[in-house]
C-alpha cells in the first residue's frame, strides 16, 4: 500500500535530479540515491531500506483535485493548491534554489500559474527557508501559525552553531550517499544547502476554527503549538475534502527529543491534537497529506492511521512517566520499554526518525532533568578526565582495545564502543584505538534501522578515519539575521560573553535604535549583560549609539563605528567585543 500510495498521481520528476546554486554548486541531488532501487544490502537494515526507497521518490504528485506536491527534492515536500488565478503554496522546502526548482516543475506540467499566497506549516526552517526564491516581486499573503517568527528565529540562532554541527552528524552531511553509507534520514533524504531565506508572514493563524479564503480557496485551521514544533498548525480544505497535517502525521516515528538538539517536546500534547484531528476532521477528509512522505488515501485509512500515530506518542509518553514512577532511569527505560505489537507492526510507527530509545529519554529529561537520582552520576569527571581513569583501570590502552574487541566478537559492539570511546578519549594520538573505533560504529549504523542513529555511528566513523568535517544545514542567513528583535540581537551577544574574562568589566552604555523608536540600556557586570529598553537616555551611559537595526547587524559582523553616530567613548565597545568568544562549528563530538 506504501508503494501504491508513494506512486500515486505521479505527473514527471526533474531530470536531471540535480538542483544548482548559481556558482553551479550542488545544492541537492535526488539522482544520488538511484543505489536504492535494488535489494536490501548487508550494510543497511532491510526496513530503513524500504523506508529510503520510499522516501527518495522524486517529481510532482497529484494529490487530488487541484492539489498537487512536488516529493524528493528536499527533505520536506512542497505542496501546491490551485485556487481561481493562480496557486496556493504550502511550505518552501529549505533554500531557494531547491523552492524555485519545485515550483518550475509544478508549472512544466501545469502551466505558468502565479503565485495568490503562501503559508507556512510550522517554524522549522526547511518548510520556510525557500520562500524568497519564488515569492513574486509585488509580494502575496503569507500565513503562519502565532509565534512562528519567534520560533523559527530563535532555534536557529541562541545554540544555532551546535546545533549545525550536530545536524552535520544527524543528517549524514559529510557521508557518501552509497549502500555503505548515508541513505536518508527517515523523513526525507537529505536537508537541502543553498540560500535560506525568511520572509515574514503577513497574517498570523492563532485559534483552532479560524477559517481563511485565499484566492478562492477556503480553508479551516487547527492549531497544534507545542507538539511536533512550538509553533505549527493542521488545515483542512473543505470544498476538496483534503487535510494538511503538517508535520504533526508522518510515516514515521517523529522525534519527542531530536539528536540535534532542541527543546524537548510534549508527547502528551501532540497525541492530544492527534485526537483533537480526528475530532475536527475524521470522516470528512477523503486524502490527508503532510510536509513530508506521502499522501494517504480514503476516510477509514485516515482516521487509523492518526489513531495509531496518537496512541504511539500516548503509549510513549504514558508508560514511561509509569517507568519513572516506580524508580526506573532513562536507560532502564529505553532498554525495557517496548510496544504493543498492534502498533509496533504498523509501518508508519518504525523509529526511523526518532526511536523509541531516544525518545523516552527525552520524555524523561522532561519531567525530571538529566539526572537520573544516583548520587555516583552526580558529579562525574568530564569524558576526557574519566576516560584516562578507565583505561587505567583497564591496564592502559592496549589492554582495553584488546578487551573491546573481544565483546566485539562476542556480538557486544555497544560495550565495545564504551571501551574504545575511553580510550579515545584519553589518548587522543592513538590511532588503533580510533580505527577500532571507527569499525565498530560503522557496524552498529549499518544494522540501524533509525536513519540518524546510522548517520551519526557513520559520520563519527569517518571523522575517526579522516578528521573532523565540519558543516551541516546552515542555522543563520542575513535574512534570518534580518528578522531577529533587538532583543534577541542583545540575547546573541549575550551567550557569547566569556564569563571569567569580564568578571571584573563594568561598561554602560545607550543603544538608540532609530528606526524602532526605543532606546536599549546595556549593563556588563560580573560576566553578566544584561539589558532593558525604554524611551529616556540613561545618564551613567559612557557610550551611546544612534543607529538602524540593520546598522546594529552589522556591528555583529564587524564592530566599526565608522558612519554610525556616536558619543563618548569608543573603547567601551571595544571592551564589550573583546570578552565575546567566537562560536566553534567544528567542536569536537568523537574526539576531545
Amino acid at each position: 500500500m506504501d508503494f501504491a500510495n508513494a506512486d500515486r498521481g505521479f505527473l514527471g520528476r526533474l531530470e536531471p535530479g540535480k538542483v544548482t546554486g548559481r556558482d553551479g554548486t550542488v545544492v541537492y541531488d535526488a539522482d544520488a540515491y538511484s543505489f536504492l532501487s535494488g535489494e536490501a544490502p548487508d550494510t543497511a537494515d532491510p526496513s530503513l531500506w524500504r523506508q529510503g526507497q520510499l522516501a527518495a521518490k522524486q517529481g510532482l504528485y497529484q494529490v487530488t483535485d487541484r492539489i498537487y506536491q512536488v516529493r524528493g527534492l528536499d527533505l520536506a515536500n512542497m505542496t501546491l493548491v490551485e485556487g481561481d488565478t493562480g496557486v496556493l503554496v504550502i511550505d518552501t522546502l529549505t533554500s531557494s534554489e531547491t523552492a524555485a526548482a519545485a515550483l518550475g516543475l509544478y508549472r512544466k506540467h501545469r502551466g505558468d500559474r502565479p503565485i495568490t499566497g503562501v503559508i507556512y506549516t510550522h517554524s522549522h526552517v526547511d518548510h520556510f527557508g525557500g520562500t524568497g526564491g519564488i515569492l513574486p516581486p509585488d509580494g502575496a499573503p503569507v500565513l503562519a501559525p502565532e509565534g512562528f517568527m519567534e520560533h523559527a528565529v530563535a532555534e536557529n540562532v541562541y545554540a544555532g552553531t551546535a546545533m549545525s554541527r550536530r545536524a552535520a552528524y544527524m543528517y549524514g552531511a559529510p557521508l557518501e550517499r552509497s549502500p555503505e553509507g548515508q541513505i536518508g534520514c527517515g523523513l526525507g533524504q537529505a536537508v537541502a544547502t543553498g540560500t535560506t531565506t525568511l520572509v515574514p508572514p503577513t497574517e498570523v493563524i492563532a485559534k483552532t476554527g479560524e477559517r481563511r479564503t485565499i484566492d478562492g480557496i477556503t480553508i479551516e485551521f487547527q492549531m497544534t503549538p507545542g507538539g511536533e514544533a512550538p509553533a505549527e498548525m493542521n488545515f483542512y480544505f473543505p470544498d476538496l475534502k483534503a487535510l494538511c497535517v503538517a508535520e504533526n502525521l508522518n510515516h514515521t516515528m517523529h522525534n519527542i527529543i531530536t539528536l540535534r538538539g532542541a527543546q524537548v517536546r510534549d508527547a502528551r500534547q501532540w497525541s492530544h491534537y492527534l485526537t483533537e484531528t480526528i475530532t475536527l476532521f475524521g470522516g470528512r477528509a477523503e486524502v490527508a497529506f503532510g510536509s513530508h512522505h506521502w499522501p494517504t488515501w480514503g476516510a477509514d485509512e485516515i482516521t487509523g492511521l492518526v489513531g495509531r500515530q496518537r496512541d504511539l506518542y500516548a503509549y510513549l509518553h504514558d508508560q514511561t512517566l509509569r517507568l519513572i514512577n516506580q524508580g526506573h532511569t532513562p536507560a532502564e527505560i529505553a532498554e525495557t520499554l517496548v510496544l504493543p505489537p498492534a502498533l509496533d507492526q504498523e509501518w508508519a510507527n518504525r523509529g526511523y526518525y526518532g526511536s523509541l530509545s531516544h525518545n523516552v529519554k527525552g520524555i524523561y529529561q522532561r519531567y525530571m532533568g538529566w539526572f537520573d537520582g544516583n548520587p555516583a552520576h552526580l558529579w562525574e569527571h568530564p569524558p576526557a578526565e574519566q576516560a584516562q581513569r578507565w583505561v587505567e583501570v583497564m591496564g592502559g590502552a592496549a589492554a582495553g582495545i584488546e578487551q573491546a574487541r573481544s565483546y566485539a566478537e562476542r556480538g557486544d559492539l555497544r560495550f565495545a564502543a564504551t571501551l574504545l570511546n575511553h580510550c579515545v578519549f584519553a589518548e587522543p594520538d592513538n590511532d588503533q584505538a580510533k580505527r577500532e573505533l571507527a569499525n565498530v560504529h560503522t557496524a552498529l549504523g549499518q544494522m540501524s534501522e533509525n536513519a540518524v542513529w546510522r548517520n551519526f555511528y557513520l559520520t563519527a566513523a569517518l571523522e575517526l578515519r579522516e578528521g573532523r568535517k565540519p558543516g551541516g544545514p546552515s542555522s543563520s542567513s542575513p535574512s534570518m539575521m534580518a528578522a531577529l528583535t533587538v532583543d534577541q540581537i542583545i540575547d546573541s551577544i549575550a551567550i557569547r560573553v566569556n564569563g571569567p574574562e569580564a568578571w571584573d568589566l563594568t561598561l554602560v552604555m545607550d543603544w538608540e535604535v532609530t528606526d524602532e523608536n526605543r532606546i536599549w540600556h546595556l549593563r556588563l557586570a560580573n560576566g553578566v549583560l544584561t539589558y532593558r529598553s525604554d524611551e529616556v537616555p540613561d545618564p551613567d551611559a559612557r557610550l551611546v549609539l544612534s543607529l538602524t537595526k540593520q546598522q546594529l547587524l552589522g556591528l555583529l559582523r564587524e564592530p566599526d563605528l565608522a558612519g554610525i553616530r556616536h558619543t563618548g567613548d569608543p573603547g567601551v565597545l571595544a571592551a564589550l567585543v573583546g570578552v565575546l568568544d567566537q562560536p566553534d562549528p567544528g567542536f569536537g563530538i568523537v574526539t576531545p
